[in-house]
């Protein structure tokens, strides 16, 4: 009567798939107890058959993990199988992983064992709630899992994600760090080009997918080189740049522009600064920051709009009317019926403007290194991303001289600038800002 199913790369979720579902029958009176779902809220709900293709595509090469998996899997065998379909997955159960790496545990209940690591569960014996627990559950396996033996299993005797002797001696000496790696060919033409927060797990994953593009990439590869970054803004950057640069075949999707929409400003008549989100439509303009999407980029501009208490009316998000949203709330400083002057609206657009823009900037963005005693750093000059680069902690890196000795350069800038900015916005506490 419900399903949820949580698409997970082994560090991030990356797709899901959540779902009332019309059992066609009665729903018992202690289930209906236990969970809040009857007869009345599934009554206008897909059937299992308008959802089961939906099943399968979220789940095509991958490997069924849930709380005692065998029950979650017959059930979909069994559903299945009464439209017609074989439906085969290997799975991997969490109450047996967490026997054995958990051991002495009071109870190996999903709810007793998730409260006991301090794993929140929020609509608990709700699919969605439960299918999000296990991750979390998950996740914890893998970290306790110290010799990769959950990885290596299903690497070694997987008979559809079988890899050979030859992936296997390549993987094993690979680090478990952040950095970007290279698969090259026999004869040292660069394949495909990748960043991770653990290279060994992203490569593995590479090894024992079973679609198409994978195994002709499997075939191919002679051997991994690798370049640990510990930041992963610099392993962003410089997978971007080596993209570029060395043109792996497989990474053609890769190589198109990341970004597509951008923050503009304008003078309106009345002389008040405004905001709009366009489409970037040329290499000449230039926009104060870049967004993958215009969903993203209304979502930050809705944040800016609340940070500065500015008003709606004067961006793109407006609805024309004579007073905006935020004035009722009282959230703006009534720019929008002129109770406030454009010099004193407009040093607010300025604020936001410079916190998010380059332009004209000179600064280091310094965030971890490789290791305890060094830092990475980006340079940026004159508002452009000059390069990358590392710095022992003793190193005056406000020597210009030096600095510029030392740094990876990057050429392709409208790219790096996207991919820093974004990184800014998401994981402002992870980078210090010094300006020169």
């Amino acid at each position: 009567m419900e399903i949820a199913i949580f698409r997970f790369d082994g560090t991030d979720i990356v797709d899901k798939f959540v779902s009332l579902i019309n059992p066609e029958r009665k729903i018992q009176s202690f289930v209906k107890n236990l969970t809040g779902i009857d007869e009345e809220i599934t009554r206008l709900a897909p059937k299992f058959h308008e959802v089961a293709k939906r099943i399968v595509e979220i789940t095509t090469d991958c490997i069924i993990v849930a709380h005692n998996a065998q029950f979650d899997y017959r059930m979909l065998k069994v559903e299945f199988s009464r439209l017609g379909y074989e439906y085969k997955r290997e799975t991997i159960c969490t109450v047996e992983l967490s026997k054995k790496l958990i051991p002495d545990m009071p109870s190996y209940s999903l709810g007793k064992l998730t409260k006991s690591l301090g794993i929140p569960i929020s609509k608990r014996h709700r699919a969605e709630g439960d299918a999000h627990a296990t991750v979390k559950l998950f996740k914890i396996i893998l970290n306790k899992d110290a010799d990769n033996s959950i990885v290596k299993k299903h690497i070694r005797e997987t008979q559809q994600k079988q890899v050979d002797r030859k992936l296997l001696s390549i993987l094993e000496p690979l680090p478990k760090e952040t950095g970007v790696y290279f698969f090259y060919d026999k004869d040292e033409n660069p394949l495909f080009v990748g960043k991770s927060k653990n290279i060994y797990k992203r490569v593995s994953q590479h090894f024992s997918n079973v679609n198409p593009k994978a195994k002709s990439l499997q075939q191919k590869i002679s051997y991994v080189k690798y370049e640990l970054t510990g930041s992963e803004l610099l392993a962003l950057l410089k997978e971007n740049e080596f993209i570029k640069n060395l043109r792996p075949k497989y990474n053609s999707a890769s190589t198109k522009p990341k970004f597509s929409h951008g923050l503009f400003t304008s003078i309106d008549k009345k002389g008040f600064c405004t905001f709009q989100i366009k489409l970037v439509k040329s290499q000449d303009e230039k926009p104060i920051t870049t967004f993958s999407s215009l969903k993203s980029g209304k979502s930050f501009l809705a944040q800016t709009v609340s940070s500065y208490q500015l008003c709606l009316n004067k961006t793109s998000l407006g609805n024309g009317q004579k007073s905006c949203f935020n004035q009722g709330l009282k959230e703006c400083y009534d720019s929008c019926v002129e109770d406030e002057t454009p010099e004193e609206y407009n040093q607010r657009v300025e604020e936001a403007v410079a916190k998010h823009s380059f332009e004209e900037k000179h600064m280091l963005l310094i965030t971890k290194g490789r290791n305890p005693n060094e830092k990475s750093l980006v340079y940026i000059k004159q508002g452009e991303i000059v390069g990358v680069g590392f710095f022992e902690l003793n190193l005056q890196i406000t020597n210009l001289d030096i600095l510029e000795r030392i740094l990876f350069p990057i050429e392709h800038l409208r790219d790096a600038k996207h991919i820093t900015q974004h990184y800014l916005r998401q994981h402002p506490n992870r980078v210090k800002v010094v300006t020169l």
